[in-house]
């Protein structure tokens, strides 16, 4: 049982990561397509924070399928090397998350006029 255990953790952290990738690869891509299109036209500054804005959510989607994936791999019967290293992996991710959120936040502000928090 417990062999089927470690099988099903493999895998599901296997489709996580690859989960992570496409969602940064998408991200990536969009990201390289509206830089493009900005080269194109004459750039703004509005153009280049609505880029950076949609990268910066896809990045944090990534972040969260590559720590959930992290995650499950320490689930069955983790040693105390996976469990910190897991948590280091944890606590940079979480602070990255929290800087581009944060930063997603203060240019959604800017961008409503200094309204209330976006829900």
């Amino acid at each position: 049982m417990e062999e089927a255990l470690h099988l099903v953790a493999l895998y599901l952290a296997l489709v996580l990561e690859a989960l992570a990738l496409v969602t940064i690869a998408i991200g990536a891509v969009e990201a390289a397509a509206g830089i493009v299109r900005a080269l194109a036209r004459e750039r703004t500054e509005a153009a280049t924070r609505a880029i950076w804005l949609g990268f910066a959510h896809w990045l944090i989607a990534g972040l969260t399928f590559q720590l959930a994936a992290d995650i499950v791999h320490t689930t069955v019967a983790p040693s105390w090397d996976d469990i910190g290293r897991v948590a280091a992996i944890a606590a940079i991710r979480t602070f990255l998350t929290y800087f581009l959120d944060r930063d997603i936040e203060a240019e959604y502000r800017r961008e409503r006029g200094g309204d209330a928090k976006r829900t």
